[in-house]
């Protein structure tokens, strides 16, 4: 049975922040995974907006304003970006220098990702679920 309880906190996404080091070398780099073109005016201190489809965004955060902020990355993927050809996606990563984390890994025939690092060493997750 499902009930709906009361809470003052949506059951809604709004966005994934990626803590980084370097604004400007980690929008850079997001835009050519992701390709989509970016204007160096555009990137500024302390946040910038990925331009992302779909309902969730992705916000790259460099914490400016705390100089207490360490930028320590976990070791497990922090979200996943979809894939309809993981063979295609794995050698766009090798072709483009990027650090693979995990190998693929496949369950059955429809099911398949691997994961890599950001320039900070925040890993991401490509997944064709």
């Amino acid at each position: 049975m499902n009930s709906s309880k009361v809470t003052p906190i949506k059951n809604e996404m709004g966005a994934v922040f990626v803590h980084v080091s370097d604004l400007k070398r980690s929008v850079e780099w997001y835009s050519r995974l992701l390709g989509f073109d970016v204007e160096d005016s555009e990137i500024t201190s302390p946040v910038y907006n990925i331009p992302i489809r779909g309902t969730t965004g992705l916000t790259l955060d460099d914490h400016t304003f705390d100089p207490n902020f360490k930028c320590q990355p976990g070791s497990g993927p922090i979200f996943n970006f979809m894939v309809e050809d993981i063979d295609g996606a794995y050698s766009f990563i090798q072709e483009n220098g990027i650090e693979i984390v995990r190998e693929i890994e496949r369950i059955g025939e429809h099911f398949a990702w691997f994961n890599f690092a950001d320039p900070d060493g925040n890993v991401l997750m490509a997944c064709t679920c």
